[in-house]
């Protein structure tokens, strides 16, 4: 009898680790994001709009990037709230509304600085700026073209929310992997993973490749040439690095989580409590890019950071 009972106890402990994760841990985490990340990410767009006299087409993909950042930082503190107070989302729209930001603003920010390595790579290639992949013209476009395929990729996921609340008679908003309905959730978050994450991280490291590369023949010719473009190059390849570090924890354990509920996988309830622990740890991890992203914007963008203490000096000594 005691040992069933002990039994009992253990397995109430290792699934009530999720909700205490979510309010100890996800709740001070989106917290301190919100308050890191906003002001930068806001500073940033303030600074595109009122400081660049002549826009390039980095500046644009930087842009974009910041304001899907801005956007995400937005919603933080609900996530926070409702983790803080053990609460679920009961408002249907504000369920999809929250979960279509949150994941296209996973998807489009590696594949903006994927755009971003790009331009950088054809700026030290021609340094004229006589590519046509480097005119605005071009940048918008392929803007355009990054927002639609964003869409299109999520699309199924919102389509999968809605089914799941219908399920939940609309009252109960779930995570990514806990979802219900027609579309095969593995199948689609591995597909995510590879076209979302894996492709954008590859092109990332192959243009950072191609970068130092053309460095190293340039400064074989003249070796004072690249010194300008060594900060670039460096500004990459640790951006790449970041999003290695801070994503592949989370689309790893996400996948896998997903995995875990599958029949097949005929897992024990404690093991598929531990498997979401660890899925859940990864989360913030994964959205701290919109709070260090900021900083790649003072980096890449073409004399933005000069142009941005320039005019915060002249507002400043305005007021004093």
């Amino acid at each position: 009898c005691q040992k069933i009972i002990s039994a009992h106890s253990w397995t109430l402990n290792c699934t009530e680790l999720v909700g205490m994760l979510g309010r100890y841990y996800l709740s001070p985490a989106y917290g301190i994001e919100f308050c890191i990340g906003f002001p930068g990410n806001l500073l940033a767009v303030l600074g595109y709009i009122f400081c660049l006299p002549v826009w390039q087409s980095c500046n644009i993909y930087l842009f974009n990037m910041a304001v899907s950042n801005l956007i995400f930082q937005c919603t933080l503190p609900h996530f926070s709230y409702l983790y803080a107070n053990n609460q679920s989302e009961t408002r249907p729209f504000a369920c999809v509304i929250n979960r279509y930001v949150q994941h296209v603003n996973l998807y489009s920010s590696i594949l903006f600085m994927a755009w971003v390595s790009m331009d950088r790579f054809l700026l030290i290639k021609y340094p004229s700026r006589n590519h046509y992949l480097l005119r605005v013209q071009t940048a918008l476009i392929v803007t355009g073209l990054s927002w639609l395929v964003v869409t299109v990729e999520v699309a199924p996921l919102i389509m999968l929310m809605i089914q799941d609340l219908q399920i939940e008679n609309w009252s109960r908003c779930k995570d990514f992997t806990s979802l219900e309905g027609d579309v095969n959730l593995f199948g689609y978050s591995l597909g995510l993973t590879l076209t979302g994450y894996i492709l954008p991280l590859l092109v990332l490291c192959g243009f950072s490749q191609q970068i130092a590369h053309l460095l190293h023949i340039q400064e074989k010719a003249l070796e004072r040439r690249t010194t300008s473009y060594k900060g670039p190059l460096k500004v990459v390849a640790t951006t790449t690095a970041m999003f290695l570090v801070l994503f592949t924890p989370y689309y790893v354990l996400r996948n896998v989580r997903i995995a875990s509920r599958q029949p097949w996988a005929g897992m024990e309830l404690c093991t598929k409590s531990y498997i979401e622990v660890l899925y859940i740890l990864s989360r913030p991890l994964a959205f701290l890019h919109s709070t260090i992203n900021p900083v790649f914007y003072f980096f890449m963008g073409d004399k933005f950071r000069e142009l941005l203490v320039a005019k915060l000096r002249k507002l400043i000594g305005r007021t004093g």
